[in-house]
């Protein structure tokens, strides 16, 4: 009786490593593709911004509105409200700048529809309480021109609000409004003011920082790389395949 070990099937192997190769490059071939997509997609996504940015301001939408309104899709539209400011309601989220840390002051402003929450601008730990800054009074009629913006996301980064301890790291309308006294409906967005509201130094508005990364381009030749290299490896495993059998 034979006792030596089969010798494994190479034929076998060989074909089956050159089928994964295959595979393998056809699935970074239809990475890229979908890069190259990406790719479209975000530059248009920067070109429309851009032309909302540089528009002329145009009305909230009316409160009815509201319920159905996706804030995702109208992001950075220039747009000018007229109400009053609550400064006694306002809140101060935590944001990090191109002046430092410290806050953004969030003021619900009453209009004729309802309440939307405006990011006056950035102040200093110095300048957080209210009573430490000059302000319209909460009886004047104010005209605010700003970027419309879709509530923020907690992630890695920002955390969520402990509205129980007056701590803020992200501005959502409907979690603001809940901590405090603001007659409703509230305006699922807020608006990020592009001039100073107010008649001292504090806050400093018009810092909405407007950057979308543009990677896919280098992404997209990594994968088709990738599958370069694939295809080359399975041509290697190809060619040794022929050469054994020659």
């Amino acid at each position: 009786m034979d006792d030596t070990p089969a010798r494994p099937r190479r034929p076998l192997i060989r074909w089956a490593l050159l089928g994964f190769l295959l595979v393998a490059a056809a699935g970074f071939v239809a990475l890229g593709v979908w890069q190259v997509e990406r790719l479209g997609w975000k530059r248009d996504l920067i070109a429309r911004v851009d032309a909302r940015v540089q528009a002329a301001p145009v009305a909230l939408p009316a409160a009815a509105e509201w319920p159905r309104f996706d804030p995702a899709d109208n992001e950075y539209r220039r747009v000018q409200a007229r109400g009053r400011l609550l400064h006694s309601q306002e809140v101060a989220v935590y944001a990090s700048t191109e002046l430092g840390p410290g806050y953004w002051i969030m003021t619900p402003l009453v209009t004729g529809d309802g309440t939307v929450w405006i990011n006056r601008g950035y102040v200093d730990n110095a300048h957080r309480r209210a009573d430490t800054r000059a302000r319209v009074s909460e009886d004047d009629v104010v005209s605010v021109t700003g970027l419309l913006r879709q509530p923020d996301r907690a992630h890695l980064v920002l955390r969520d609000n402990v509205p129980d301890e007056d701590r803020w790291y992200l501005r959502i309308p409907a979690e603001m409004a809940a901590a405090r006294s603001v007659p409703g409906p509230v305006a699922p967005f807020f608006v990020d003011a592009q001039d100073r509201i107010d008649t001292g130094n504090w806050p400093v508005p018009g810092l909405t920082i407007i950057r979308f990364p543009d990677n896919h381009l280098s992404y997209a030749l990594t994968w088709f790389g990738m599958a370069l290299l694939a295809l080359l490896a399975a041509g290697f495993v190809l060619r040794s395949e022929f050469r054994r059998r020659g």
